[in-house]
Protein backbone atom coordinates (compact mmCIF):
# COMPACT_ATOMS: atom_id res chain seq x y z
CA UNK A 1 0.00 0.00 0.00
CA UNK A 2 2.89 2.56 0.79
CA UNK A 3 4.85 1.70 -2.11
CA UNK A 4 1.47 1.88 -3.99
CA UNK A 5 1.22 5.82 -2.40
CA UNK A 6 5.05 6.22 -2.28
CA UNK A 7 4.99 5.68 -6.50
CA UNK A 8 1.86 6.53 -8.07
CA UNK A 9 0.15 8.85 -5.43
CA UNK A 10 -3.61 8.75 -5.06
CA UNK A 11 -6.30 9.10 -3.12
CA UNK A 12 -6.37 7.45 0.42
CA UNK A 13 -9.82 7.26 2.71
CA UNK A 14 -10.69 5.48 6.02
CA UNK A 15 -14.23 5.81 6.48
CA UNK A 16 -15.76 4.55 9.02
CA UNK A 17 -19.05 3.45 10.47
CA UNK A 18 -20.63 6.84 11.34
CA UNK A 19 -19.67 8.37 8.30
CA UNK A 20 -20.43 5.30 6.10
CA UNK A 21 -24.22 5.34 7.25
CA UNK A 22 -24.73 8.98 5.48
CA UNK A 23 -24.06 7.37 1.87
CA UNK A 24 -27.16 7.33 0.99
CA UNK A 25 -28.06 10.53 1.37
CA UNK A 26 -24.92 11.87 0.74
CA UNK A 27 -23.72 11.67 -3.02
CA UNK A 28 -20.49 13.84 -2.91
CA UNK A 29 -18.94 11.71 -0.10
CA UNK A 30 -20.21 8.35 -1.60
CA UNK A 31 -18.55 9.78 -4.83
CA UNK A 32 -15.21 10.77 -2.80
CA UNK A 33 -15.34 7.01 -1.82
CA UNK A 34 -15.92 5.53 -4.95
CA UNK A 35 -13.13 7.60 -6.47
CA UNK A 36 -10.60 6.69 -4.11
CA UNK A 37 -7.59 4.89 -5.14
CA UNK A 38 -7.25 3.04 -2.28
CA UNK A 39 -9.91 2.66 0.97
CA UNK A 40 -9.25 0.63 3.91
CA UNK A 41 -11.50 -0.94 6.30
CA UNK A 42 -11.33 1.30 9.34
CA UNK A 43 -14.60 0.22 10.64
CA UNK A 44 -14.36 -2.88 12.97
CA UNK A 45 -17.93 -3.12 12.75
CA UNK A 46 -18.37 -3.12 9.64
CA UNK A 47 -15.58 -5.68 8.99
CA UNK A 48 -17.72 -7.83 11.41
CA UNK A 49 -20.14 -7.79 9.57
CA UNK A 50 -18.97 -8.53 6.15
CA UNK A 51 -17.53 -11.04 7.26
CA UNK A 52 -20.79 -12.70 8.56
CA UNK A 53 -22.64 -12.82 5.67
CA UNK A 54 -20.16 -12.51 2.95
CA UNK A 55 -17.81 -15.95 1.98
CA UNK A 56 -14.97 -13.09 1.02
CA UNK A 57 -13.51 -12.16 4.35
CA UNK A 58 -11.80 -9.03 4.89
CA UNK A 59 -9.10 -7.44 7.78
CA UNK A 60 -9.50 -4.75 9.36
CA UNK A 61 -6.62 -2.14 9.30
CA UNK A 62 -7.02 1.36 11.01
CA UNK A 63 -6.13 4.99 10.26
CA UNK A 64 -4.21 4.46 13.28
CA UNK A 65 -2.35 1.19 12.03
CA UNK A 66 -1.75 3.19 9.04
CA UNK A 67 -0.06 5.55 11.06
CA UNK A 68 1.92 3.58 13.50
CA UNK A 69 3.68 1.73 9.78
CA UNK A 70 4.27 4.98 8.72
CA UNK A 71 6.06 5.90 11.94
CA UNK A 72 7.88 2.72 12.40
CA UNK A 73 9.01 3.25 8.75
CA UNK A 74 9.47 6.76 8.90
CA UNK A 75 13.08 6.72 7.43
CA UNK A 76 12.28 6.15 4.34
CA UNK A 77 10.05 9.08 3.80
CA UNK A 78 12.58 11.73 5.09
CA UNK A 79 13.39 12.58 1.67
CA UNK A 80 9.56 13.52 0.75
CA UNK A 81 8.20 16.44 0.77
CA UNK A 82 5.21 17.07 3.29
CA UNK A 83 1.72 18.70 3.35
CA UNK A 84 -0.58 18.56 6.86
CA UNK A 85 -4.32 19.90 6.68
CA UNK A 86 -5.86 20.01 9.99
CA UNK A 87 -8.35 21.39 12.07
CA UNK A 88 -7.12 24.00 14.08
CA UNK A 89 -4.03 25.92 14.61
CA UNK A 90 -3.10 24.23 17.67
CA UNK A 91 -3.42 20.71 15.86
CA UNK A 92 -1.23 22.29 13.34
CA UNK A 93 1.56 23.34 15.79
CA UNK A 94 1.11 19.67 17.70
CA UNK A 95 1.60 17.71 14.39
CA UNK A 96 4.11 19.40 12.96
CA UNK A 97 5.92 19.37 15.84
CA UNK A 98 5.10 15.85 16.67
CA UNK A 99 6.41 14.74 12.94
CA UNK A 100 9.33 17.26 13.14
CA UNK A 101 11.18 15.45 16.59
CA UNK A 102 10.33 11.80 14.18
CA UNK A 103 12.53 13.27 11.53
CA UNK A 104 10.33 15.03 9.16
CA UNK A 105 11.44 18.23 7.43
CA UNK A 106 8.18 20.56 7.82
CA UNK A 107 8.01 24.28 7.76
CA UNK A 108 5.38 26.90 8.89
CA UNK A 109 4.25 26.99 4.94
CA UNK A 110 3.46 23.15 4.94
CA UNK A 111 0.78 23.73 7.38
CA UNK A 112 -2.61 24.86 7.04
CA UNK A 113 -5.41 24.89 9.15
CA UNK A 114 -8.75 23.80 7.79
CA UNK A 115 -11.55 26.45 7.64
CA UNK A 116 -15.46 25.31 8.65
CA UNK A 117 -16.44 23.58 5.65
CA UNK A 118 -20.48 24.46 5.59
CA UNK A 119 -21.00 21.82 2.32
CA UNK A 120 -18.35 22.69 0.23
CA UNK A 121 -15.21 21.92 0.44
CA UNK A 122 -13.85 23.68 -3.16
CA UNK A 123 -10.97 25.14 -1.15
CA UNK A 124 -9.22 27.14 -3.66
CA UNK A 125 -6.84 28.61 -1.06
CA UNK A 126 -5.37 25.26 -0.10
CA UNK A 127 -5.36 24.16 -3.77
CA UNK A 128 -3.54 27.07 -4.64
CA UNK A 129 -0.72 26.54 -1.58
CA UNK A 130 -0.17 22.97 -2.70
CA UNK A 131 0.15 23.64 -6.23
CA UNK A 132 2.97 25.90 -5.20
CA UNK A 133 4.53 23.46 -2.63
CA UNK A 134 4.17 20.08 -4.83
CA UNK A 135 4.33 17.99 -1.15
CA UNK A 136 4.56 14.68 -2.33
CA UNK A 137 2.26 13.31 0.76
CA UNK A 138 -0.78 16.02 2.14
CA UNK A 139 -2.35 14.85 5.21
CA UNK A 140 -5.30 15.38 5.88
CA UNK A 141 -6.39 15.65 9.38
CA UNK A 142 -9.56 16.66 9.69
CA UNK A 143 -13.41 15.15 10.01
CA UNK A 144 -14.58 11.92 8.47
CA UNK A 145 -17.14 12.86 5.92
CA UNK A 146 -15.57 15.84 5.43
CA UNK A 147 -12.25 15.13 4.41
CA UNK A 148 -12.69 12.83 1.75
CA UNK A 149 -14.66 15.37 0.29
CA UNK A 150 -11.48 17.62 0.10
CA UNK A 151 -9.19 14.96 -0.82
CA UNK A 152 -11.40 14.49 -3.98
CA UNK A 153 -11.50 18.01 -4.69
CA UNK A 154 -7.86 18.10 -4.49
CA UNK A 155 -7.04 14.98 -6.65
CA UNK A 156 -9.28 16.76 -9.45
CA UNK A 157 -8.10 19.88 -9.71
CA UNK A 158 -4.43 19.41 -8.94
CA UNK A 159 -1.97 19.31 -11.75
CA UNK A 160 -0.13 16.63 -10.20
CA UNK A 161 -0.61 13.16 -8.15
CA UNK A 162 0.42 13.36 -4.41
CA UNK A 163 -0.86 10.52 -2.22
CA UNK A 164 -3.22 12.71 -0.61
CA UNK A 165 -4.43 10.49 2.93
CA UNK A 166 -7.68 11.15 4.61
CA UNK A 167 -6.57 9.66 8.01
CA UNK A 168 -8.69 12.39 10.00
CA UNK A 169 -7.82 11.45 13.96
CA UNK A 170 -5.42 8.38 13.48
CA UNK A 171 -2.42 11.45 14.41
CA UNK A 172 -3.75 12.52 17.17
CA UNK A 173 -3.53 9.56 18.47
CA UNK A 174 -0.05 9.57 18.62
CA UNK A 175 -0.12 13.33 19.95
CA UNK A 176 -2.54 13.02 22.75
CA UNK A 177 -4.96 15.23 20.90
CA UNK A 178 -7.21 12.23 20.83
CA UNK A 179 -7.58 9.87 23.68
CA UNK A 180 -4.65 7.29 23.85
CA UNK A 181 -5.16 4.35 21.76
CA UNK A 182 -3.05 1.53 22.53
CA UNK A 183 -2.83 -1.11 19.61
CA UNK A 184 -4.26 -3.94 21.48
CA UNK A 185 -7.25 -1.94 21.64
CA UNK A 186 -7.26 -0.98 18.08
CA UNK A 187 -6.70 -4.31 17.28
CA UNK A 188 -9.40 -5.96 19.18
CA UNK A 189 -12.14 -3.33 17.79
CA UNK A 190 -12.42 -1.39 20.60
CA UNK A 191 -11.24 2.23 19.74
CA UNK A 192 -14.71 3.44 19.71
CA UNK A 193 -15.16 2.48 23.20
CA UNK A 194 -12.07 4.17 24.51
CA UNK A 195 -13.41 7.45 22.44
CA UNK A 196 -16.63 7.05 23.61
CA UNK A 197 -15.57 7.11 27.02
CA UNK A 198 -13.11 9.79 26.98
CA UNK A 199 -15.82 12.17 25.69
CA UNK A 200 -19.37 11.01 25.73
CA UNK A 201 -21.19 13.49 24.31
CA UNK A 202 -19.57 14.12 21.02
CA UNK A 203 -18.73 10.39 20.45
CA UNK A 204 -20.95 8.50 22.11
CA UNK A 205 -24.38 9.71 19.44
CA UNK A 206 -22.35 9.70 16.64
CA UNK A 207 -21.45 6.07 17.36
CA UNK A 208 -25.13 4.88 17.96
CA UNK A 209 -25.43 6.02 14.63
CA UNK A 210 -23.58 3.44 12.98
CA UNK A 211 -25.28 0.40 14.04
CA UNK A 212 -27.91 1.77 10.91
CA UNK A 213 -24.68 0.21 8.86
CA UNK A 214 -26.41 -3.22 9.78
CA UNK A 215 -29.40 -2.96 8.15
CA UNK A 216 -27.70 -1.03 5.36
CA UNK A 217 -25.44 -3.43 4.45
CA UNK A 218 -27.67 -6.29 4.81
CA UNK A 219 -30.22 -5.11 2.35
CA UNK A 220 -27.23 -4.38 -0.27
CA UNK A 221 -26.17 -7.26 -0.11
CA UNK A 222 -29.09 -8.84 -0.73
CA UNK A 223 -29.73 -6.59 -3.82
CA UNK A 224 -32.91 -5.57 -2.23
CA UNK A 225 -32.21 -1.70 -3.02
CA UNK A 226 -29.71 -0.84 -6.14
CA UNK A 227 -26.77 2.03 -4.44
CA UNK A 228 -26.83 5.12 -5.27
CA UNK A 229 -25.85 6.21 -8.72
CA UNK A 230 -22.74 7.73 -9.43
CA UNK A 231 -23.29 11.37 -11.43
CA UNK A 232 -19.79 12.85 -11.13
Amino acid sequence: MFEQLKNHGGLLTVPAAPALVTIAQDQDYYDALLQSDLVIPDSGYMVLIWNMISKHRINKISGLEFINYFIDHIDAFKQDKFFLVNPSELDSQINRTFLSEKGLNISENDVYTAPFYKGNVNDKVLLEQIEQQKPKWVFINIGGGTQEKLGLFLKNNLSYKPAILCTGAALAFKTGRQVNMPTWVDYIYMGWLSRCISNPKVFVPRYLSGFKLFGMILVNKSNKVAPIENNS
